[in-house]
């Protein structure tokens, strides 16, 4: 039973909203050390179970992790924001008369989807596209219908701009079979006695990030029928 001291500890450390990943982690090493108690067991056995469990932690890390980039985009987009990238962007939308939050989102779901399934997954993401760009385009198409919008209906289209954003890349990129996360795959099973070929999975990834594009884009359009109903509201009509 002392395993469970794992779990005492992801509780513990989501109800004080502590970091994620370090809670996570943090509790693997509780889990791993935990599960070396028994009588007689010292403290030494204890240090040792611990330093067994990150190690292991750095074994599969090493064996799985195929491949990391690492992109420095922040300090250019900072400067394309501060001469006036969002203004454009907003600009740029207020002259579109036919746009709409759900069809930006939607067009640009299917943009990053198609993207990513060709491996161009840096072509897209929030600091470089979602914050600059897609975020304040979707909030121009909503004010230049309906006006100044109230901050709870801003945030929530900020929100689906960045939810667009993760749920195209992690559907559309596992298409591609040359990527880190069918390599992350492919390793974790080959480990485990399973042998297939990184194109068997990414042929299977297809139907997944259809049905996510068909399902997301009916929340999508729905949305544009819901900004309309809140923004009526707001303005009494």
């Amino acid at each position: 039973m002392w395993v469970l001291l794992g779990i005492a500890v992801l509780v513990a450390g989501f109800v004080a909203r502590l970091n994620p990943l370090a809670v996570i982690l943090a509790a693997a090493v509780v889990t791993g050390t935990a599960a070396a108690v028994a009588p007689g067991v010292g403290v030494a056995e204890l240090g040792q179970a611990a330093l067994d469990t990150i190690a292991a932690f750095g074994k599969a890390f090493n064996d799985y992790r195929y491949i990391s980039v690492i992109w420095l985009v922040l300090p250019l987009i900072g400067l394309l924001e501060r001469f006036g990238l969002q203004e454009q962007a907003r600009a740029l939308v207020g002259k579109v008369r036919s746009a709409t939050t759900g069809r930006i989102l939607l067009a640009y779901f299917v943009l990053r989807q198609i993207s990513a399934a060709a491996g161009l997954t840096k072509l897209g993401g929030h600091p470089q596209m979602v914050r600059p760009l897609i975020a304040p385009m979707a909030e121009a198409a909503a004010e230049t219908r309906y006006g100044d919008l109230p901050d709870a209906l801003r945030h929530r289209i900020r929100a689906h701009a960045a939810a667009v954003d993760n749920i195209a890349l992690f559907f559309g990129e596992d298409i591609f079979f040359a990527i880190a996360s069918i390599l992350l795959i492919k390793g974790f099973l080959e480990a485990n006695g399973i042998l297939l070929e990184p194109w068997q999975l990414a042929v299977w990834a297809i139907p997944t990030a259809i049905s996510a594009l068909l399902i997301h884009g009916v929340r999508l359009i729905r949305l544009d029928s819901s900004i309309a109903r809140e923004s009526g509201r707001e303005s009494g009509q």
